[in-house]
């Protein structure tokens, strides 16, 4: 299940308004702590108020928006506890659907992972590289086959939006998703859930070590400007 694919979404400018919101929360067009104005949006999207607040309902719903005094919707800011327990349930969750998948993956889609995963180690650097491997997460939740928990994932994604632009634009942290990704599909191939979990797992935590330090220079750097 993907964003787009979410029941819960307002009706089709609502969601239009919806979906550009998401994705400027994605790619850190609009940052933590960052005043939502309707009439600034509607100018910039392209649409009326209405879909416009609409959109921040729904964002509101999702956790990825709050009420500020005296600023009104504010794309909402984690502190270093949430990060944690965000990377902490994603690697409860990831690692589930990795067990499961080694269980319930039909050769086809170990197939389809392959094939993204190679893509990903040659598609260099750029949205693309964060694309493909949300497809390759994405697949792999999929050949998981339980509804329960892609429903479960599906809110923990919406929350990892926060966070901002994926960490898989940086080169060093993509070529070492590839190899940990390959482990998995040993794992996988192997058919071995135990040993799927334990290398998704690595993989999620490993993305955390970075984030946290990439968090902890941000925070370095606003305390040193003037």
């Amino acid at each position: 299940m993907t964003l787009q694919d979410d029941p819960l979404q307002p009706g089709p400018q609502g969601n239009s308004a919806y979906q550009r919101l998401l994705d400027d929360i994605r790619d850190g067009t609009l940052l933590p702590g960052e005043r939502l104005r309707e009439i600034e949006l509607s100018d910039r999207l392209g649409v009326s108020r209405t879909p416009i607040r609409e959109a921040i309902r729904q964002l509101e719903a999702d956790g990825l928006v709050t009420h500020v005094p005296r600023q009104g919707a504010t794309v909402r800011s984690l502190d270093y506890a949430e990060v944690m327990e965000l990377y902490e349930m994603r690697a409860v969750l990831e690692g589930t659907a990795a067990r499961l998948a080694a269980r319930a993956a039909s050769d086809v889609e170990l197939d389809e992972l392959d094939v993204l995963n190679d893509r990903l180690a040659e598609a260099g650097t750029g949205p693309e590289v964060t694309r493909i491997n949300r497809i390759f997460h994405a697949t792999l939740l999929d050949a998981a086959k339980n509804r329960f928990l892609a429903k479960s994932m599906l809110s923990l994604q919406k929350a990892l939006l926060i966070l901002g632009p994926s960490q898989m634009l940086d080169s060093d942290r993509a070529e070492a998703a590839v190899t940990e990704h390959r482990r998995i599909m040993v794992a996988l191939k192997s058919r071995d859930g135990a040993a799927a979990e334990t290398e998704m797992r690595a993989h999620i935590h490993a993305a955390q070590r970075m984030r946290i330090r990439a968090l902890q220079e941000r925070d370095r750097t606003i305390e040193q400007s003037p």
